[in-house]
């Protein structure tokens, strides 16, 4: 069987999601406080689709860059690439070898008070149905990037002029 070199490319098009109604431990025993699902968001009474409770990654660095400094962020962002690399690598093994074939991860990751990255879940084949103008926007970028690394047309494979028009960065899965 022949092998292919597996790559990575993680996307700066992704989002982070956050829990409509501010987390209190006076209000544990609300569902909406803890959940950040957007199928039990949207059935909270103030919850507003244009608005949605996802940010673009670069709206959630902005935010933590102000909160907390770049140092901190550069952590926290470095911890979830980490954390990106080393669930691949523990599955490679499993992983279908097939030049042919390629799969979209969805990566659900809290980030706790102090910065610190926690994976909660993978998703294979993550939903790309968008719930408001901001998040097709956001999955559209994604989907994009997806088939310009995808590269069917020859761009990056020297058959073509090199494609350029992505926001994701390649990265060989060792």
């Amino acid at each position: 069987k022949q092998w292919y070199q597996r790559r990575v490319a993680i996307t700066a098009g992704g989002f982070g999601r956050m829990s409509n109604t501010r987390y209190s431990l006076d209000s544990i025993e609300d569902t909406y406080v803890h959940l950040t699902n957007v199928a039990i968001q949207k059935t909270a009474p103030d919850y507003d689709p244009e608005k949605g409770c996802k940010w673009s990654l670069i709206q959630l660095r902005m935010y933590l860059l102000a909160k907390h400094g770049p140092e901190a962020v550069e952590t926290l962002f470095r911890g979830m690439d980490d954390i990106f690399i080393k669930s691949l690598q523990s599955t490679q093994k499993i992983m279908i070898n097939d030049k042919h074939c390629f799969e979209l991860y969805g990566y659900d990751i809290l980030i706790d008070e102090t910065l610190k990255p926690w994976l909660l879940e993978i998703n294979a084949s993550p939903s790309l149905t968008a719930s408001n103008q901001q998040d097709y926007d956001l999955k559209f970028k994604l989907l994009h990037d997806v088939l310009t690394i995808i590269d069917m047309e020859g761009k990056l494979t020297g058959k073509k002029e090199k494609s350029t028009d992505c926001d994701s960065a390649l990265i060989p899965l060792l």
